[in-house]
């Protein structure tokens, strides 16, 4: 194994969690700043307002992707499953 090797490994496996993880970190981004507008327009300043709704969104937007996300880790499991024999030469 070269050094290169395992930089471009980890970078693959970087970009996998990153693809995986970003539809529900924009879904979360995106309730935050519309409650945050809300809290602004409103003058309420509960903690929980800001917080409940983030959490339902991430885990509805898990529900929804969750398929999806379960095939991109089953391809890059098998894919790197497969290359064993190449990866200890």
């Amino acid at each position: 194994m070269t050094p290169e090797f395992i930089i471009e490994f980890a970078k693959e496996a970087i970009m996998m969690t990153l693809m995986t993880s970003m539809p529900m970190l924009m879904l979360g981004l995106i309730v935050g700043l519309a409650v945050s507008v809300f809290q602004a327009v409103t003058s309420i300043q509960e903690m929980t307002l800001s917080f409940v709704p983030k959490i339902i969104a991430v885990f509805a937007a898990l529900l929804f992707f969750a398929p999806w996300m379960l095939e991109q880790f089953t391809e890059y499991t098998a894919r790197i499953i497969e290359n064993i024999p190449m990866y200890i030469r």
